[in-house]
Parts: C-alpha cells; sequence; structure tokens
C-alpha cells in the first residue's frame, strides 16, 4: 500500500504516475484539468485537481473499500497521468490540448477519469469519446442543464447544448439528475430526473430510469459536484440548495454495475470556499465508486 504521505499526496489513491499510454498497462488512466476559465459563478475550480488526489488520503487506508468485497488493485490497474497543461489565459490551448490528450489514451484502449476544473472541460472530453465510441449516451448529475443556448463560446453553461448539436450525445438515451435550476421542460432534449424526484423516490428507482433509458448503450457520466446539496458540497462555484446527498449519489453510481460505461468526469469543485475539504473528499469519494463499478462490471 502506498504511503499516506507520499504518492498519494500527488496521484489519485497512490497509483502510479504515467505519461505515456502504450508504455503501461492501466486499464483507467486519471487525469486533471485545472481550468476555470469558463465559469460564470465563483472562480477557483483550477485547483479542484490537487485538492481532490490530496484528499484520496482519507480513503487510501480503507483496502477493501466498503461495501465492495475486493481490494481495487486486485481487480482494476490504474495510472494518473497528471495535469493537462495548457496556456493560461487562453482556452482555445485547454480545448486543443485536452482533446489531445483524451485521443491518446482513450485510442490505447484505456478509459479515463478526469477530474476538473470547470464544466466546460466535459465537451472537449465528450468530442474525444465520441470519437472513439460513438455517439454516447449521457448520464449528467448537476444542479443545472447546462443546455442554455445563451453564452459566450467558452461556457460552462452551454456545453450539453453543444454536444448535442454535434451530435456527440444520443437523447433519446442520456439523462440529466438533481436539476434543480429552470429550463424548458416543453422542449428539452434530455429525460430530467430534478432534485425533488430523485429524493423523494430514492436510489433504486433513479437506477431503474438509467437502466431503462440508456440500455447497453456506451454512456459517459458528467458529475458535476454542485449536483450534490451544498450541505455535502460547499466547496463548488454555483451552489444550490436541496441537491442530493453523497449517501445517494454514491448508491446510483454503485448500482451501474455491468453498464457500457466508458468514461466519468468529476467537475466544479472548488476548494478555496471549503475550509473543511468535504467537497474534495466527496469528489475523491465518487470518483473512487466509478472505479469500483468499472472494477466490478468486469465480473458480470
Amino acid at each position: 500500500m502506498p504511503s499516506l504521505f507520499g504518492d498519494v499526496i500527488s496521484t489519485f489513491m497512490g497509483v502510479p504516475k504515467a505519461t505515456e499510454p502504450k508504455a503501461t498497462d492501466a486499464e483507467v488512466v486519471v487525469s486533471g484539468v485545472p481550468f476555470d476559465l469558463a465559469c460564470s459563478g465563483r472562480s477557483g475550480a483550477r485547483m479542484g485537481p490537487n485538492a481532490i488526489r490530496q484528499s484520496t488520503a482519507n480513503l487510501i487506508w480503507e483496502g477493501k473499500r466498503w461495501p465492495w468485497d475486493f481490494a481495487l488493485q486486485d481487480r482494476l490497474k490504474v495510472c494518473d497521468a497528471g495535469n493537462v497543461d495548457y496556456a493560461y489565459g487562453e482556452p482555445e490551448s485547454l480545448v486543443d490540448n485536452l482533446e489531445t490528450h483524451a485521443n491518446r489514451w482513450l485510442k490505447a484502449g484505456k478509459k479515463m477519469l478526469t477530474l476538473g476544473g470547470d464544466h466546460y472541460i466535459s465537451l472537449p472530453l465528450l468530442r474525444a469519446h465520441a470519437r472513439e465510441h460513438g455517439p454516447l449516451a449521457l448520464i449528467h448529475f448537476d444542479a443545472h442543464t447546462d443546455t442554455y443556448e445563451q453564452g459566450t463560446r467558452f461556457d460552462h453553461g452551454t456545453i450539453f447544448y453543444h454536444a448535442l448539436k454535434e451530435g456527440l450525445v444520443v437523447p433519446e438515451h442520456s439523462l440529466q439528475i438533481g436539476i434543480r435550476t429552470s429550463y424548458d421542460r416543453h422542449n428539452h432534449p434530455y429525460e430530467v430526473l430534478d432534485a425533488n424526484w430523485v429524493n423523494d423516490h430514492g436510489s433504486a428507482a433513479v437506477l431503474e430510469r438509467i437502466r431503462a433509458r440508456v440500455g447497453h448503450h456506451p454512456a459517459y457520466i458528467s458529475l458535476d459536484i454542485d449536483g450534490l446539496d451544498p450541505a455535502y458540497a460547499p466547496g463548488t462555484g454555483t451552489p444550490v440548495c436541496g441537491g442530493m446527498s453523497t449517501d445517494l449519489m454514491l448508491k446510483v453510481i454503485r448500482g451501474m454495475v455491468g453498464m457500457a460505461l466508458v468514461g466519468m468526469d468529476v467537475v466544479e469543485v472548488n476548494p478555496a470556499y471549503d475550509h473543511g475539504d468535504i467537497t474534495s473528499l466527496a469528489a475523491a469519494t465518487l470518483g473512487l465508486e466509478f472505479l469500483y463499478t468499472l472494477a466490478a462490471s468486469k465480473n458480470t
């Protein structure tokens, strides 16, 4: 087991570092994207990737993570490619570099867990994943739909509008979960399970809708940490009360074993607004749960 004060501080769960896809036998690569130039609320999400990695010091000691009956490293090989470089102040360079980075790892047959950064990073990631797997089912956790047509070229609130226009996602196989801000309910392209419905019906009902909607289609999970209620994730740029609990979201991700999951991002962690590291710990735990879900799916 890696030292709590050694590699775990610089990589997710202390997994080995790797920069060349063909030089590692890892099945999943963790990457960080320290970018927040597309946010409309409080900036600071560029600090999210490293804060999430550091929070895994609270998780690594478990060995076998509850309630799983195996240790992750016994079933899944994971590496950490560090943070994606770009020219600060130039969003175009982020888009180009992130797509290139994702293309390299996906073409090598790897799956990706990507740590944000603001939610705009999902658009380049979806482009790369759709290039490799075809149009995707989107499983999107958020307080906001991020389907707004207005906005600038680089805007974390328009990503799933552009993803649809670019043919990256298949709306009839996609869901948005935990939504609790306004949207056009009569002309909305995605199925929405709003926060009231989710909190009233629970994880089993949410999973039933996810499986019915997604089926066997290749699926990408995009998890905005503000899908959680601010009580569970105060450190985010656009907090909205009335969201999901960490327990509920973990149960939903855990319940996706056996689905055709191709990648996940966890975004909008803004550690400056959370003095107790609650948000980065939640993000780290949710990302780790995704890895366990992939590992468990190998035996289904």
